[in-house]
Order: structure tokens, then sequence, then C-alpha cells
């Protein structure tokens, strides 16, 4: 396992819609496991492949507080399945988009069908910040960012915030 360098917006492979995994291989469950040892020195609860330029639709997330046990999840090809009509607003943050945060608007709850690193066919059914970072991550596979979700003087302050904060890594 390995970390790798988190892409940070605005960097247009943060954008592309991904591919769809057609064999879970060696690759693909390394790919994961270095998502998950990124995700958590970042720290952060949830990592899409393009956040390490990959484009294939992976995510992990581990929404575990403090203290608890982790509890990760390494999904391939996940697809929300349903969605509860009740919308929750919350502060979300991305690690794409350093120290920047807004209250976005997700479905309360939701089921998502993955296949697991060994191939099997898995459906879970998420609630509270497990579903908004599922959502969340998701999202990114289909190349949407959470300031998406903002009105577009509040999108475009984060995005200046964001080509200054990597001009000055130059």
């Amino acid at each position: 396992m390995a970390t790798r360098p988190i892409v940070i917006a605005p960097d247009p492979v943060l954008k592309q819609m991904c591919e769809p995994v057609e064999t879970i291989d060696a690759d693909v469950r390394a790919c994961l496991d270095d998502m998950l040892e990124t995700m958590y020195a970042a720290p952060g609860i949830g990592l899409s492949a393009p956040q390490i330029a990959d484009s294939r639709r992976l995510i992990v997330c581990d929404v575990a507080r403090e203290g608890e046990d982790a509890q990760p999840y390494r999904m391939v090809n996940p697809e929300i399945v349903w969605r509860s009509d009740e919308i929750v607003a919350a502060e979300e943050g991305c690690l794409s988009i350093p120290d920047q945060y807004a209250e976005v608007e997700r479905h309360r709850e939701i089921r998502v069908e993955y296949l697991d690193p060994d191939g099997k066919e898995c459906e879970l059914a998420a609630q509270g910040l497990l579903s908004a970072c599922i959502q969340h991550e998701i999202d990114h596979l289909d190349g949407v960012l959470f300031i998406d979700y903002l009105t577009p003087l509040k999108r475009n302050m984060i995005l200046r915030k964001m080509k200054k904060l990597k001009r000055s890594q130059k």
C-alpha cells in the first residue's frame, strides 16, 4: 500500500466521467488499498479514483468516528439504486478542495449496489453521514464536485482560492 498525491481542483481529471471497471484484478485491489491509505493519511472520510488521477469507477469511504474501529468500504462500480425523498443539508468538504466547506443538500438515505474487491455483488443501505459520503464520492465519478451545487459566486470564489493555492505549491 502507498499514499498517492491528491489532485487539487481545478483539474480536468476531476470533471471527467469515469469508466466502469471491467475486471477486478490485483491492480484494482491495490488501487483501492492505496486509496484507503491516502484517505486515512489526508485525513478524510471518502476518496474517489479521480482524486488520485485514476479514471476508473472506484470509491472508498470510512465514516467511523475517532476511537471507533475502522469501517472501510471499498466499492467498484458503485451505483445508487434508491434514494429517499427526504433531503437534508449538511456541511461538506473535499480533499481535492482543501480547507473549503459549504452546505450541500443530499438524500437522507440511499441504497447503493457495487462490487467488492473480490467481485462479489453487494448492496448497502446507508443513511446520515455515510449516505452523504457515498453520494459525494459517486458524484466525483460523474465529474461533479460539491462546489457544483453552490451558487456561481460561491463556486468561483472557492475556485479562485484553489488556483492561488496551486500556484503557491509550484
